[in-house]
């Protein structure tokens, strides 16, 4: 029998043919059906699940990953630090460093005193020699720390300075006379350091008091005694220099007195130096007055 015809569905005899006997449909339906040919295809993969091996390890600390700690806002950037914040955050380290310098050259001093005592006790016998070596020793000790503690003081000074100046201009919204350039280079040149910096700091106190810039700056009592003895220890410590050129036991012995007033002068100094660089800053900052809560009561009227 042939293929059923799909017009009348009635079943086609065998040998009649590729047409329908009894509707003429043609019978033999092609369908096209297109394959590659074979060797064309790659056999699908199969993916193979490797073995966990534990945490991922690294050569290197990774640089990724957040930070350590609860999230914060982040602060707007200042364009350039506040010279007032500057000037405050020096005076917690120069201020004691000023005290501790005041103190060595004090005791710096007394160690001059007691080698020029032994010197003139020594006109008249042996010394005792546990003496002269505590004397040397002591001197020694004191010429070693009383420069280096001088050296980090100074630096510290100038940068306060420059700041202070800063600061003072932004409160009186003017501008320095000065540049920080020609404040350092007052502070470091012979000749210059003994007018520059006593003009600068009367300039800063004049502004941080709030006179008017168009004034001409006059400085306070204090600034006036720093800016003497300032003066003093700079011309005292060039004819010390100068007289230990000089040679001969008379000349050693004028040295010891220079030196012992030179570090007393020196002390003088720097405890001066203290109480004007404080009082400057609480002047371009003053303290903000505390407020205090009292409880009062009021007991009821005798009935």
């Amino acid at each position: 029998m042939g293929p059923p015809c799909p017009r009348c569905g009635r079943q086609a005899p065998a040998g009649g043919g590729p047409f329908c006997p009894f509707c003429g449909r043609y019978l033999a339906a092609l369908r096209w059906v297109a394959e590659p040919p074979p060797g064309i295809t790659q056999p699908r993969r199969v993916p193979v699940r490797a073995r966990y091996t534990g945490p991922p390890r690294y050569r290197l600390l990774p640089r990724w990953g957040f930070p350590l700690g609860p999230w914060k806002s982040p602060e707007p950037e200042q364009p350039h630090p506040d010279p007032l914040v500057g000037t405050r955050s020096l005076v917690g380290s120069l201020v004691p460093l000023l005290w501790a310098t005041a103190a060595v050259a004090l005791l710096a001093s007394g160690a001059e005193v007691w080698r020029y005592v032994l010197l003139l006790a020594s006109r008249d016998g042996a010394l005792q020699a546990e003496a002269v070596a505590a004397s040397d020793a002591l001197v020694a000790s004191a010429g070693t720390v009383a420069p280096i503690l001088s050296l980090v003081v100074g630096v510290l000074m100038v940068l306060w300075t420059v700041r202070a100046a800063q600061a003072a201009g932004d409160r009186a919204q003017v501008r320095p006379s000065r540049s920080p350039r020609m404040i350092v280079l007052g502070w470091l040149v012979p000749g210059l350091n003994l007018s520059i910096p006593g003009s600068v700091l009367a300039e800063i106190e004049h502004s941080a008091i709030g006179l008017p810039a168009d004034r001409r700056p006059r400085p306070s009592r204090l600034v006036l005694v720093w800016w003497g003895l300032w003066a003093a220890s700079v011309v005292l410590t060039v004819v010390v220099l100068l007289w230990s050129l000089r040679t001969g036991v008379q000349a050693r012995a004028d040295g010891v007195v220079l030196h012992a007033v030179l570090d007393l002068l020196a002390a003088v100094t720097a405890g001066v130096t203290a109480r004007l660089v404080l009082r400057i800053t609480r002047l371009l900052a003053p303290a903000a007055p505390r407020r205090r809560e009292v409880l009062m009561r009021v007991n009821p009227a005798p009935a």
